[in-house]
């Protein structure tokens, strides 16, 4: 039910934009129009009052960003300001012959209580206000607004970088590292534009200088020319008018650099009031060494000993008052209380930490430290970044983020990836090494450390960083320590990917289908399949490598062919059918062929004649001999297969596809396992080799092309 808000009758309501330009256009009609005495007076008054509005709004903030339309703000009090001198001066030389009233009550007031009697002593007051506002307060704020800009933009790189670090190490969430990343962006252009807005306020003292001087000399002319009056009538006439309204303008603008300047040094934290009363009135030993100070100017000869004496008893009694505050029981309780409460809340934490799981966590030894550590120039952070936004785009699904952290039980140059709290695959790195693989799969002819290859096993060598040159000469590749370790945690997400969705993550994909078609989503779940059922199709494409970035065709399938069986195996089988167009493209080499694995008629008859229910699931179950046999000769092929950087594609007949799956994906990685009707129509297969279980012979691959 949408709500709707009354407005109470006779009351109009006027947007917040149609009030900004109300107002820019009220300004140009000031420019332009002549405006009577007493509504001059008021918009006076209101552009003082504005003034003080945006002090105190400056004093009382806790940060910067919290007054982010200041820059536009300023502008436009800036050219209101004008506009009032525009006004002032066109009033001021049409009636000021009138006499000091005929330009407004508020300009005569300021202009009587400057000069108080004399009109050097109020032009002086005038040009001094003038020099302070320009000189002091718009320079000053105009610098630090310049520097803060330049550091802010050079600080940039570094907060970009710590923000997408907390992500990837887990400590925020995708929500909280956008919140992060606008307000950053806030911070940066908040600097950007009060550096451009400082030069308003300067070049706003310099025209009231400028007023100034053509409102004294085109007074006196007129005075002289038009009024007919005498030098000195003149002269105290449109003199007294122009320092009223050089003071009339040069207040709020005084007020207007004040609030600038506080604002663009101000601190994140509490407001500015109690941060003056709590870093300069809050220490005791120091208010009574100024006390003492100022009670011996005092005592001097020749001093004033009334002006000293009483601040140094006011001063001493500050710190008086702040000792007690100090030691006062009540002070010491909470003390006592904030203590307790951190050094219990801390344990409560540890407990929290101890329940709580991280889907996926990255562990490192000590050494490998600078690694993980973005200040230390740590590069892993980052690329875990990058992994998380290509496993999005490979397999359609949100990577968790993944904890960063080191552990003290690991060894100093071991790195362990968990799933859940549980192991999932580790490794060993040298940072003062590099590792030399032989492109061919054999172990490289150098000095160093051997090793294998975390993420497919190949053997390798650590060798030193001064024998690069040659190794390269060699025409050995070259993996430095953060590509091995990233290299390893995207294979393990990969081949883990089904472990990682569950019905919280499906809910999200449904999410954002619904934005696009949400009729397909309403007829699907759950109306078609539930939840649960879909989690487990969904997990099933994934286990086998099959993307469900394609959400929507994923949910055609499955409403197509759940009305004839829920099964899960057969669910999945449907939604591949339909997917074949991605998986095709997977397979295909560059010459658009499917180079696959492929069984004979007997030996796939002797695979089926073992398949048996496990679980309600079919399964291959052959004696261990010909299971040993049947590894064995798929691990040699399938080596051969990924030495020409080709994909492991077993070809095998419906029936048997999923089971033969199952059945060697336990041992051969990357294993895609695809019956003809998987494939799009017309696409070329040549048997990368053809494989046979002959009676009492090894299980052999004849027709290897």
């Amino acid at each position: 039910m949408s709500s709707t808000t009354t407005t109470p009758p006779g009351t109009v309501r006027v947007p917040a934009e149609a009030f900004i330009a109300l107002a820019v256009l009220g300004i140009l009609a000031v420019l332009l129009l002549p405006l009577p005495p007493a509504l001059l007076d008021g918009l006076l008054a209101l552009n003082i009052a504005i003034s003080v509005l945006m002090l105190l709004i400056a004093l009382g903030l806790r940060q910067s960003l919290e007054f982010s339309v200041f820059p536009s703000v300023l502008l436009i009090t800036t050219l209101f300001r004008l506009a009032l001198n525009v006004a002032t001066t066109r009033l001021i030389l049409l009636r000021g012959g009138e006499g000091p009233g005929a330009a407004g009550h508020v300009i005569e007031a300021f202009g009587r209580f400057a000069v108080g009697g004399s009109l050097i002593v109020g032009f002086v007051v005038f040009l001094i206000l003038l020099v302070v506002n320009f000189t002091v307060i718009t320079k000053g704020s105009g610098r630090v607004s310049e520097v803060a800009a330049r550091f802010t933009l050079d600080a940039l790189p570094g907060k970009q970088m710590a923000i997408d670090a907390d992500l990837a190490a887990g400590v925020v969430n995708d929500k909280e590292a956008r919140a992060r990343r606008q307000a950053l962006d806030a911070e940066v252009e908040f600097f950007g534009a009060m550096d451009g807005a400082s030069k308003f306020v300067r070049g706003d003292a310099i025209a009231a200088l400028i007023i100034t001087a053509i409102n004294i000399v085109g007074g006196l002319a007129a005075g002289l020319l038009r009024d007919h009056l005498g030098l000195g009538q003149a002269a105290e006439t449109y003199t007294l008018l122009t320092v009223g309204d050089g003071l009339v303008s040069q207040m709020p603008a005084l007020l207007v650099s004040t609030a600038a300047g506080i604002l663009v040094t101000r601190a994140a934290g509490a407001d500015l009031g109690t941060q003056v009363s709590g870093q300069m009135f809050g220490r005791s030993r120091v208010l009574e060494y100024t006390a003492a100070v100022l009670a011996l100017l005092g005592l001097l000869p020749g001093l004033p000993a009334l002006a000293f004496l009483p601040m140094a008893g006011i001063t001493f009694a500050l710190a008086r008052r702040a000792r007690t505050q100090a030691a006062s029981p009540q002070t010491a309780a909470a003390a006592a209380a904030a203590a307790a409460k951190e050094s219990s809340e801390p344990k409560a934490e540890r407990l929290q930490d101890v329940l709580r799981l991280d889907t996926l966590e990255l562990e490192v030894g000590y050494q490998l430290l600078p690694l993980i550590d973005v200040e230390k120039g740590g590069e892993v952070p980052g690329r875990v970044t990058a992994l998380r936004r290509q496993v999005a785009q490979e397999l359609g699904i949100v990577l968790p983020p993944v904890h960063l952290r080191d552990n003290l039980r690991l060894e100093p140059t071991e790195y362990r990836v968990n799933l859940r709290g549980v192991e999932l695959g580790k490794g060993q790195l040298w940072l003062d090494r590099v590792m030399a693989l032989d492109p061919t799969g054999k172990a490289p002819d150098l000095d160093g450390l051997a090793g294998k290859e975390p993420a497919f096993g190949l053997p390798a060598k650590w060798i030193l960083l001064k024998d690069r040159a040659g190794a390269e000469a060699k025409g050995l590749t070259l993996v430095d320590p953060a590509s091995v370790l990233t290299t390893h945690l995207s294979e393990l997400v990969r081949r883990h990917a089904h472990e990682l969705v569950g019905r919280q993550e499906v809910q999200e994909l449904l999410g954002a289908v619904a934005k696009e078609a949400p009729k397909l989503v309403e007829d699907t779940v759950p109306t078609t399949v539930t939840l649960g059922e879909l989690v487990r199709v969904v997990r099933g494409l994934l286990r086998e490598g099959v993307s469900v970035r394609d959400m929507k065709t994923v949910l055609e399938a499955v409403a197509d062919a759940a009305p004839r069986s829920k099964d899960t195996g057969f669910l999945v089988e449907m939604t591949r059918r339909r997917l074949a167009r991605q998986l095709t493209s997977r397979l295909v080499d560059p010459r658009g062929v499917v180079r696959a694995l492929m069984f004979d008629r007997a030996t796939e008859d002797v695979l089926r004649q073992s398949l048996a229910a496990q679980d309600g699931e079919p399964a291959v179950a052959p004696d261990v001999e010909v299971a040993r046999r049947l590894i064995k000769s798929m691990e040699h092929q399938a080596a051969k297969l990924s030495a020409a950087n080709l994909p492991v594609v077993l070809m095998a007949p419906t029936d048997l596809r999923r089971p033969l799956f199952d059945f060697f994906s336990r041992f051969i990685g990357d294993l895609f396992v695809v019956s003809a009707r998987e494939l799009t129509p017309g696409t070329p297969v040549e048997a990368a080799a053809s494989l046979q279980l002959l009676p009492g012979a090894p299980l052999g691959a004849r027709g290897e092309s």
